[in-house]
């Protein structure tokens, strides 16, 4: 069994539960900007992939323009925590855009939601508000809450 075949089970079910990441670009002069999305994975045995479904704001845009490249972290109270550092693709395809958009739809709590919830997706999967973007990363790193908390266990990593 590879590094990635035991890490990514693991990290797809503590980001799931999770569901929000902190999400940090960089801009063309190298400042970095977080912000919140809620990724949802995608780990066939093979690779792993990551979509989030997003509006296609100027700031976003002109950043992954420039460094295609999203760091993800996952936190929640008892202190678990992964991240996800991925090489970023955007997508506004209707057959892309509805296929994320329906894996959102069906994907069972708490990751899965309906996206029209969302007031700028309105107009569905095929709305110009409505774009898709797919992660492919190159390193996780899973913690669980008892390794800082209790000492207990180590950190999994994995990097390409």
């Amino acid at each position: 069994m590879t590094t990635l075949e035991r890490i990514a089970p693991a990290f797809v079910e503590m980001a799931h539960s999770i569901v929000w990441a902190s999400a940090a670009t960089v801009d063309a002069d190298g400042r970095p900007r977080t912000r919140i999305l809620h990724p949802i994975w995608e780990w066939d045995g093979t690779d792993l992939l990551g979509w989030i479904a997003t509006v296609p704001s100027p700031i976003k845009k002109a950043h992954l323009a420039v460094h295609p490249y999203l760091s993800l972290s996952y936190w929640t109270t008892n202190h678990d925590t992964c991240s996800a550092d991925c090489l970023v693709e955007w997508y506004s395809d209707d057959e892309t855009c509805t296929a994320v958009w329906d894996k959102f739809a069906t994907a069972p709590a708490p990751v899965g939601y309906d996206p029209r919830i969302i007031p700028q997706w309105a107009g569905g999967p095929t709305s110009d508000d409505f774009v898709v973007l797919r992660l492919a990363p190159y390193r996780l790193r899973v913690m669980p809450g008892v390794v800082m908390t209790k000492g207990e266990g180590a950190p999994l990593t994995w990097a390409a």
